[in-house]
């Protein structure tokens, strides 16, 4: 069976492979690597997350160097994939969000995927336009919170329903109570069992549900944790339309990390693989090193002034700015940085090409 042959339709769209490359942030998904996704029949994802951290004005005007670079990271990806699908990843829990979203819809952007919180005004910030929404989802509940309000406030169902289970890389839609439940241990480690498909096949009832009372068709991508192609046909296999794939780019030639992030991949060992909380309270997934070690410790890392990345942080009372870890991990600071990853990064055993890594998953090997 090759995988790669079925293709994903989203409205009036159509994804060659149904593949859609996740959004990570900062500076580590941006034009060039959603670019070659794109150009490799998948769906190419820019982050919006402090994108502009490489503009000059990115310390005294965030917001405008940010705007700026939606646009520039937009074009670079169209000029690798002038025919493929371009779209944009935006945290709900960001400032400005909706000026953000303007701005990607406005670049040209085809999909708009967003969570971190639930978009529930996204449609509103649309409006008329052809971009299409798929919002994130981790849970049953959170599936039917907003199906039933985006229905019942806009008449609408999502484009795409994006389902990220607790496997995924950076900051996870699951308390520590939940990860335990899943079989995800606070080490980091992950156990084999059907606890999260379970989930899953509850969330794509409620899908049908909604797909039948709006007569519509509302398309799934399930991610979290698919790195090799058995993992992919699991997927497949519970009724999704699609795979959401981050981690596995990340050692990829075309991502837009430094090489010293991706060799962080490579070198990374099972058992430096653990469960993190961000500043902000959430727990998120990362490979731990120095930087980290000093966090767990308790340890108070000082900061640069405030960019005014998410709505809830307080400057004053973090243990460590989580937009000076991640830009230092775009950067290549590895030791300074919170490396976000997904649960199999360890399994990273050298760089490949973003086309290898389609393949690997949806091709069946003869």
């Amino acid at each position: 069976m090759t995988l790669k042959e079925h293709k994903l339709k989203i409205g009036n769209i159509e994804a060659k492979v149904p593949l859609l490359q996740g959004g990570m942030g900062v500076g580590i998904s941006l034009g060039n690597l959603a670019g070659a996704v794109a150009k490799a029949g998948g769906i190419g994802v820019i982050s919006a997350a402090q994108i502009g951290f490489r503009e000059a004005d990115f310390d005294t005007d965030t917001k405008a160097a940010n705007l700026r670079a939606i646009k520039k990271e937009y074009e670079k990806a169209r000029a690798i994939a002038p025919d493929g699908i371009i779209g944009f990843n935006l945290m709900v829990a960001m400032r400005h969000y909706e000026e953000y979203v303007r701005a990607a819809i406005d670049a040209g952007a085809d999909i708009i995927i967003s969570g971190a919180g639930l978009p529930t005004e996204l449609p509103r910030i649309a409006g008329e336009s052809e971009v299409k929404l798929a919002p994130i989802v981790s849970t049953d509940k959170s599936a039917k919170v907003i199906l039933r309000y985006w229905g019942k406030k806009y008449g609408r169902m999502p484009d795409l329903l994006v389902i990220e289970g607790p496997k995924a890389g950076g900051h996870l839609g699951f308390t520590r109570e939940q990860l335990c439940e899943y079989g995800i241990g606070l080490s980091g480690e992950t156990a084999e069992d059907p606890a999260y498909d379970k989930e899953v096949k509850k969330l794509l009832d409620t899908v049908k549900e909604y797909e039948e009372r709006y007569q519509c068709r509302i398309p799934t991508a399930l991610g979290g944790g698919i790195e090799n192609r058995k993992q992919a046909m699991h997927a497949f296999s519970l009724g999704v339309d699609a795979i959401q794939v981050a981690t596995r780019f990340v050692t990829t030639e075309e991502c837009d990390a430094d090489v010293r992030y991706k060799e962080a991949y490579i070198k990374a060992g099972k058992e430096d693989i653990a469960i993190v909380k961000s500043p902000v309270g959430m727990p998120g997934r990362a490979i731990m090193n120095p930087f980290m070690k000093k966090v767990m410790a308790g340890e108070k890392i000082s900061h640069s002034p405030c960019h005014g990345c998410l709505h809830n942080c307080r400057p004053a009372e973090i243990p460590y700015c989580i937009t000076d870890a991640l830009i230092h991990a775009a950067k290549g600071e590895v030791d300074d940085a919170l490396l976000f990853c997904g649960a199999y990064a360890y399994k990273a055993k050298g760089l490949e090409t973003v086309k290898e890594v389609v393949d690997s998953l949806l091709v069946e090997r003869v």
